[in-house]
């Protein structure tokens, strides 16, 4: 997590954007500052934006089976960036002509025939928005409406599809890789950073609570969910995780288990815990000693840093404590 120093020589968290003070000049934190602070410290609901990937986004004919996936094969209403809402089966091959991307799939390879058949480019960015479960469906798509509305209209063809057929709503967006004028999108880490704290910010003009903080400010890392993860393992419904448990198993009773990247991990989490505290001194001094104790509170309450290794471990042996056949039946 980016931080930068104080005066001082002390570091601050990067939750929003922070400046370094003058000369005897003393660092408040801004109105959107606190805002943010007070969101993140009362677990405000976080957003979820990722890019999906896979083959189907360099073919036409892997965009259309997407749009067919996405639309539950013309059931789905798809609502374009130039407001149509289509249905029925013809509404993948509708958007193919319309955005021309048969045209741009064989443009491409003939450029690509001369150049060492490098991997295709992408046609289309496939996105998913998300909130958590109990987030009105329709604020959450009028949310990415806005959102795509200010990012890619008049440059980008896009189009979207509302999903509520699992407990959190999420909308599927389709963004066409070259705009109009000729430009590719290219998607980066700062991208997505950027993309979940306007998506989030749509949604608050919505009425709905949501936040954008890296998982590292908040104290999380990528959290395996052991219970479900064993069982799809025991079924045999995952070979990728079962073969990360068995590693793990393994390691455990030969007694080395490889801690990869937790040193890492934990001069990160140093950080971010010196970060928090400098912003309790800035709120203490601005006299917010209640969102002051919040932020005590927060940083006491986080989870110990564990790799996702460590945490498969941890939750092994506790399984194992609870049935013993249970946790060493995966180990060959």
């Amino acid at each position: 997590m980016r931080t930068i120093r104080l005066e001082t020589g002390r570091p601050i968290l990067d939750i929003i954007s922070y400046g370094r003070a003058g000369p005897g000049a003393r660092l408040s934190l801004t109105p959107t500052q606190i805002a943010q602070i007070h969101r993140t410290v009362s677990r405000a609901p976080e957003v979820v934006v990722k890019v999906t990937g896979g083959g189907g986004s360099t073919t036409s004919r892997g965009v259309n089976a997407h749009f067919s996936y996405i639309g539950r094969r013309g059931e789905l209403e798809i609502e374009t960036d130039d407001g149509q809402r289509l249905t029925g089966r013809g509404a993948a091959r509708h958007l193919i002509d319309d955005w021309d991307l048969d045209l741009d799939e064989d443009r491409k390879r003939l450029d690509l025939f001369a150049t060492n058949r490098r991997k295709p480019p992408k046609l289309v960015h496939r996105l998913i928005f998300s909130m958590p479960a109990g987030t009105p469906p329709r604020k959450v798509l009028a949310a990415v409406r806005d959102f795509a509305r200010d990012e890619f209209g008049l440059k980008h063809r896009y189009a979207m599809v509302l999903h509520t057929d699992e407990p959190h709503p999420h909308v599927h967006v389709v963004v066409k890789a070259i705009s109009e004028d000729g430009v590719r999108l290219n998607i980066r880490k700062a991208t997505l950073r950027c993309w979940r704290q306007e998506f989030a910010r749509q949604l608050r003009s919505h009425g709905v609570e949501a936040n954008a903080t890296e998982r590292s400010a908040r104290g999380q890392s990528r959290t395996p969910k052991l219970d479900g993860i064993f069982r799809a393992a025991q079924r045999g419904e995952s070979s990728h995780m079962t073969a990360r448990i068995q590693d793990v198993a393994r390691e455990l009773k030969a007694g080395s288990l490889d801690r990869t990247g937790a040193a890492k991990l934990r001069q990160t989490r140093m950080e971010v815990v010196r970060g928090w505290e400098a912003v309790r001194d800035l709120l203490l001094a601005d006299g917010r000693h209640e969102l002051a104790d919040g932020v005590a509170r927060f940083v006491n309450q986080m989870s110990l840093p564990r790799t996702d290794k460590e945490r498969l471990a941890h939750g092994l042996m506790a399984m194992a404590r609870q049935s013993p056949a249970k946790g060493t039946s995966l180990v060959r």
